[in-house]
Order: C-alpha cells, then sequence, then structure tokens
C-alpha cells in the first residue's frame, strides 16, 4: 500500500470573516494531510503581516477604503501566495492559504495562478451567524493574539468587532463562478460542495464534514501486558499476563474516578483479545476495530527481535533502516497502518463525547501523531510504553497531553522488543 508520493499539486484557498474559525480549520487540515502522507504545509496572511509589520495593526489597517493599508495588506497577499507556490514547485504537494479571501477580485487573482501554474484549486468556505459562536471564537483566539498583547480586554474586542465589519462590508460568499469549492456553515452543520472532483479533494471533503471543534479529550492507552509481552515476541493473539488483569483492574479504577469528565464514555478496542479483556472490567461494551488492530508482522508473527535478527538478519536490517516503510514479508509497514487509521481518524474528529481508545504499540504511536501533528517519520519511534494512560485534549491550536502510569509496572521483557531492537 504505503504512501502517496507524487501526483498533481493543490492549492487550499481558506475563505470567511475573521473569527469563523479559518485558522483552527487549516491547522487541522494541515495535521491530517501530512499525516496521511502528503507534504503540506499552511500559509497564513496574518503571521506575514506581523513578520513584516510587527503586530498590532489597529482595525483602521483593514478598512477598505483606505487605499494606502489596502495596497499593504495585497502585497502581504502575493508575498504569502509567493511563498505557497514556491513551496509547491518544489517537494509540497498541497499548500493552504489561510486568509480572508473574501473578495471575487481577490479569487479570481487566485484562480489565475493557479491556472497559470497548473495546480488544482479548491476554496473552503466557513459561514457562521451564530453571534454566540463569533463571540467565543474571539475570546478563544483573537484576543491572546500577538496582535493585542498588552492592550486591555474591552478595547481588544471593540477594535476586533471593529476589524470585522470592515471586511463584512467587502465579502462575498463563494458561488459556482469561483469553481471547486467546499462550504461549511454554522460548525459544519450544513455543508455545501460544487465540482468537487478526485482523490484528495475527497478526502477533504470527508475529513472537513466529520471535523467538530469540541472540548472533549480522547484517551489512549496499550492493552495490559500480554504473555507475549513477557517473552518478547511481537503479533499474535496472546492472553493478558497476570500483571495485565492488574493492569485491567488499574484502568477501570481510573476511569471511573473521572467519570465526571468522561459522560458518556465511549470505548474502542481492536478486535484482538488483550485489548479486549483490558476493557472488560470497565463494564461498558467496546466497539471493536479491525483497524485498530496491531501492525501484521507477516511471517515473522510470533517471534522475538533476536530470533528475526538470527534467522532473517537481512529483513532485520532492513526494518532497522528504515522502520516507517519497512514491511514485515506478507504483512505491513507504519505507512500501511497510517493509511487503515485514516476511517478512525475521521471518526474521532466526528465525535462531541469523550473516547477511550485501548490499542497497540503501532497503532496509538500514528493516532498520537496525527492529535500531536508530529512528523511521520518520528511515528515509529515515539514512546507508547505499557500501563500507561495518555491523555489528549484538542485545543483550537494544538493539543496538551497528560501521561499517567497506573499499576503494575511493566516487567522488564513486557515491551515485546527484547533487546536487539526496540519495536
Amino acid at each position: 500500500m504505503g504512501l502517496p508520493r507524487r501526483g498533481r499539486k493543490h492549492l487550499i484557498a481558506m475563505v470567511g470573516l475573521p473569527a469563523r474559525g479559518k485558522t483552527f480549520t487549516a491547522r487541522k487540515l494541515r495535521g491530517y494531510l501530512s499525516w496521511l502522507g502528503y507534504p503540506t504545509r499552511t500559509f497564513n496572511v496574518g503571521e506575514r503581516r506581523r513578520d513584516r509589520l510587527g503586530p498590532g495593526q489597529s482595525a483602521a489597517f483593514f478598512d477598505p477604503d483606505d487605499r494606502e493599508a489596502t495596497a499593504q495588506r495585497e502585497a502581504l497577499t502575493d508575498d504569502t501566495l509567493d511563498q505557497a507556490f514556491a513551496w509547491l514547485r518544489g517537494e509540497g504537494r498541497i499548500a493552504i492559504f489561510d486568509a480572508t479571501n473574501g473578495t471575487r477580485a481577490r479569487r479570481r487573482r487566485i484562480q489565475e495562478r493557479c491556472s497559470r501554474a497548473d495546480v488544482d484549486l479548491l476554496f473552503v468556505e466557513l459561514l457562521e451567524n451564530d453571534s454566540d459562536v463569533i463571540d467565543e471564537n474571539v475570546r478563544d483566539a483573537k484576543l491572546s493574539s500577538p496582535d493585542y498583547r498588552g492592550v486591555p480586554e474591552a478595547e481588544a474586542w471593540s477594535d476586533f468587532r471593529a476589524r470585522i465589519a470592515h471586511y463584512e462590508r467587502v465579502y462575498a460568499p463563494l458561488s459556482e463562478e469561483d469553481g471547486s469549492f467546499i462550504r461549511l456553515a454554522s460548525r459544519g452543520r450544513t455543508i455545501t460542495s460544487h465540482e468537487v472532483r478526485g482523490w484528495i479533494s475527497a478526502r477533504i471533503a470527508s475529513f472537513l464534514t466529520n471535523l467538530q471543534v469540541t472540548k472533549r479529550p480522547v484517551w489512549i492507552t496499550r492493552h495490559g501486558e500480554s504473555l507475549y509481552n513477557c517473552q518478547g515476541r511481537i503479533g499474535g493473539d496472546a492472553p493478558l499476563s497476570d500483571r495485565g488483569r492488574v493492569f485491567a483492574r488499574s484502568l477501570a479504577d481510573h476511569v471511573n474516578a473521572h467519570a465526571h469528565e468522561l459522560v458518556d464514555l465511549d470505548v474502542w478496542t481492536s478486535t484482538l483479545r488483550r485489548t479486549i479483556d483490558t476493557a472488560i472490567p470497565m463494564g461498558l461494551v467496546p466497539g471493536q476495530w479491525r483497524a485498530l488492530d496491531e501492525i501484521d508482522s507477516g511471517v515473522c508473527d510470533g517471534m522475538t527481535y533476536a530470533e528475526i535478527a538470527r534467522r532473517m538478519p537481512e529483513e532485520f536490517e532492513a526494518r532497522q533502516n528504515d522502520k516507517l516503510r519497512y514491511r514485515y514479508p506478507k504483512g505491513e509497514s507504519y505507512e500501511d497502518v497510517i493509511q487503515r487509521l485514516d476511517r478512525v481518524i475521521v471518526e474521532l474528529e466526528r465525535y462531541r463525547t469523550p473516547v477511550l481508545v485501548v490499542g497497540h504499540r503501532a497503532v496509538l504511536r500514528a493516532l498520537y501523531a496525527y492529535f500531536l501533528q508530529l512528523p511521520t517519520a518520528e511515528i515509529p519511534h515515539l514512546e507508547m510504553p505499557l500501563h500507561t494512560v495518555i491523555q489528549l485534549a484538542p485545543t483550537a491550536y494544538g493539543c496538551l497531553e497528560e501521561r499517567v502510569a497506573l499499576p503494575p509496572l511493566p516487567s522488564p521483557a513486557a515491551d515485546g522488543s527484547g533487546p536487539p531492537a526496540p519495536a
């Protein structure tokens, strides 16, 4: 299977008034597409403005009747687009252009540049008319931006509202003449698409359709220690060890102690017994996902890494040299695991309530990297110890993490790696 390497270049241009969630959506989209293996980068005009002019421009700078300020803003837009197209001419596959792009004239310029560069263009528009939602976005993200550092909240609030009003005067929603687009209104409750074609655009549409802006936690943990862990063997469907069963009870106690935070908790496991048996003491019926099964070690299933090094030295060395792309004979690579976890990620983003995933090391490494937006090359090397619960709390501009180790401590060989080559 493997991750995609070549293909057409794409520019995703965000559209929407300030405080509608464009930067949050662009950041999540960049993380998702990068995680799938598409070299993706965001290009934000606001950041370019602060780099060039310094932070702190007042609302007057965004007045469309101020010709000098308008010329400066358009120059900053062109500079940012230049960066995006330079990225696409090189190693980049997808550029996300994060700006209001609220006028038809601006969007025509973007269309013309994409046409000249033979780059596929997709507009993503966010519409929101609920004043409570807009106020929440302003409070959570805008008032703490560098533009308002040291400014009293009331003054910052008034200025940013004036900035929005300037943009509203010239804003024109997307129409069919803009070509390919996806429109999300009312926090994604209403979705419209026009001329959305191709695999990448379809993945973007599916992802955005399910993306929710919520503050609910996602908990991930490996199953309790299994008998194969104790023997340093990989794969298989071994039962829990005595220590593993103790961890299952500790996990249930931990979840119950946080019941007030985990109202309507859903528990997901793989189809393998060691994850299911770990979840049983919680008294909840887990949802079983084959996509959450551990990486398929193929002909190496049930072996230790010492045995692989002795019997199959070429395979052992190949894995050591490139753990991300190495595929076990008749098995999987980490890249394959990422691809099959795509639907799990989309479902996790759809949920508004907490989810606890009881899984396996390779799978949880991939999920963890998605939420922390880490480079895929780091995935096979991430620390994912047994008997540890990791709480991930996605925010508008990042993800908070908390790790809690629960008893008992795993036995020395319990990571299933053996001394020669940690998994």
